[in-house]
């Protein structure tokens, strides 16, 4: 247990904590708020290029719904064959099933480590972990602009990450196309676990983040902007390939 903890600190907390601290020292202004937003920025950066195969894998799956549903009628009573139709179809298409998954995974102990770094705090207890060419800014102000403390939580930032979540989770939502001008079962269900979904990631956002640092809010809000600007390009991408 003690090497996975001192590996998650050396290769995640230290490195994002040492990043804050440098933005928060050498950005104008030295605005605790701002430097947590460009950090979010770069660390979406370097993400990038998985976040976007992960959206164009989701958007190719999407667009195999109509041959999904008949496969999913033609074999309703059979669900072995069902899956061995689907895994051809998967194979044919070449797609991954489960190759969006993998970059969101990533993101879970960025996240971590991130709230590890806010509920911690930048006081001179935790300065032990700068790296030795960084130097100790000394007493850190968390406030975003003056009128947010990071450190604490904030019900209007997790209010406003709720509303992000709303249209990132309505952006990524597919259109699905019937072929045959009605629905199956399992058609049904998905689209009312997609309706559900829309409305229940935004609400359990808010009762997440309204308890923690609102740091935590700040990066939310600051990745599904950037989220949403990507699934936007992803779907225009597909529509020229289209035309």
């Amino acid at each position: 247990m003690n090497f996975f903890i001192h590996g998650f600190t050396v290769l995640l907390y230290n490195p994002l904590f040492n990043a804050l601290v440098l933005l928060y020292l050498y950005l104008p202004g030295r605005d605790f708020g701002v430097a947590v937003i460009v950090l979010t920025i770069l660390i979406r950066i370097v993400l990038y290029p998985l976040m976007v195969k992960s959206l164009k894998s989701q958007k190719n799956l999407s667009e195999l719904q109509p041959k999904m549903q008949e496969i999913q009628e033609k074999h309703k009573n059979d669900k072995e064959m069902q899956t061995k139709e689907m895994m051809a179809l998967y194979q044919r298409e070449k797609i991954n099933p489960f190759g969006g998954c993998l970059p969101i995974l990533l993101q879970f102990p960025i996240l971590i480590a991130l709230y590890q770094v806010f509920w911690k705090g930048l006081g001179p207890n935790t300065m032990h972990h700068l790296y030795s060419f960084i130097p100790n800014p000394g007493t850190i102000s968390t406030s975003f602009l003056g009128l947010i403390n990071l450190t604490e939580p904030s019900i209007v930032l997790a209010v406003l990450s709720g509303i992000i979540q709303f249209f990132q989770t309505k952006t990524m939502t597919p259109q699905k196309k019937n072929v045959q001008g009605k629905k199956d079962q399992m058609s049904q269900f998905s689209d009312i676990m997609q309706k559900e979904m829309l409305y229940f990631f935004p609400i359990l956002t808010v009762f997440i983040l309204w308890r923690l640092p609102s740091a935590i809010g700040l990066y939310w809000i600051v990745t599904g902007l950037f989220s949403i600007y990507q699934q936007i390009l992803v779907n225009r991408e597909t529509k020229l390939k289209t035309i």
